[in-house]
């Protein structure tokens, strides 16, 4: 995958939102009546919004299928389903905070930099393949939950290597600033296995680390290893993702915390996303259908995810 660049693009001309959460549309009312001075009764990233005229939505370079890099001749731009989900929070904020034209810029972050770039104001909103967890939730907010992952082993199939009680002596290679890396080193000590763990400063370059052997394994989301397989065409047949499970990791939308206007209008965008069922022809898009390199993931939603949508308003 390329490099992110950062970019700009507009959201005004998107489909028009037909809910935004009470407090937001309130906010709304105000707009309308007195445009002018609208923008002073708004609070935290909403009003950032009306006042720049752009959201600076946090992009990955490759998080298949949540976030990843797509090459339209000699440039490149952020696509995925995180990313499509994010450009909806992204036309609501645009209706609350009264703005026309409101534009999205893309700007790059890592596992290892995408909190501090949260919390630091670089970014308004994260969009990529981030866990929620107790930890984080003290530092940033989250939306509802995504997608359910859990952390496995991709490793090559002529390894030998069959389960995590076979690491003993191994190397394994976990990206930088993931939960995953806490969850490895827990079973290892709880199994009382020594193994080498290495770090990678992306996806990306940990998958290329068991390509040219410097790591017997990659352990991160499954997801994201069936993403990374994918990815690589017709060499993702050499690599197989272990069936063990090591820890479980919901995905969420991640933005600053002690936002309550931006959280309830996050929240209401997931709703009218499920009650709309266009967060199951989201899924489906980039989880069921071909990705923009002809390779499916085919990867049925799970009776957990399924659950989560219900309760937000999706109905079979």
């Amino acid at each position: 995958m390329g490099k992110v660049g950062s970019c700009a693009m507009t959201v005004a001309e998107r489909r028009a939102s037909p809910w935004i959460a009470g407090g937001v549309a309130a906010l709304l009312m105000v707009a309308a009546a007195t445009p002018s001075r609208a923008v002073e009764v708004l609070t935290g990233t909403i009003k950032k919004a009306a006042e720049t005229g752009e959201v600076v939505v946090g992009v990955r370079a490759s998080s298949v299928p949540f976030s990843f890099q797509e090459k339209v001749g000699q440039s490149e731009h952020p696509i995925g389903y995180a990313v499509d989900i994010c450009q909806e929070i992204v036309d609501d904020i645009g209706k609350a905070s009264g703005r026309e034209g409101l534009k999205i810029r893309y700007e790059p972050v890592t596992s290892e930099s995408r909190i501090p770039a949260v919390t630091s104001g670089k970014v308004d909103l994260e969009c990529g393949s981030t866990t929620t967890n107790a930890e984080r939730r003290k530092s940033v907010g989250f939306s509802p939950v995504t997608f359910i992952s859990a952390t496995k082993l991709l490793v090559k199939r002529d390894s030998g290597i069959a389960s995590y009680r076979d690491l003993g002596g191994k190397k394994v290679v976990v990206t930088a600033g993931t939960t995953n890396e806490a969850a490895l080193r827990n079973i290892l000590a709880r199994s009382k296995i020594q193994a080498e763990i290495l770090i990678g400063k992306d996806h990306a370059d940990s998958f290329a680390m068991v390509k040219d052997s410097r790591a017997d394994a990659f352990a991160t989301d499954d997801v994201l290893l069936y993403g990374l397989k994918a990815a690589a065409g017709a060499d993702g047949a050499s690599y197989t993702v272990l069936p063990e499970k090591i820890s479980f990791e919901p995905y969420a939308i991640m933005f600053r915390k002690d936002d309550p206007a931006l959280a309830a209008l996050v929240t209401g965008t997931f709703e009218r996303l499920a009650d709309s069922r266009e967060l199951r022809w989201t899924y489906e898009k980039w989880f069921i259908k071909r990705l923009p390199n002809g390779e499916r993931l085919d990867i049925p939603m799970s009776e957990e995810l399924r659950t989560a949508f219900t309760v937000m308003g999706l109905r079979d």
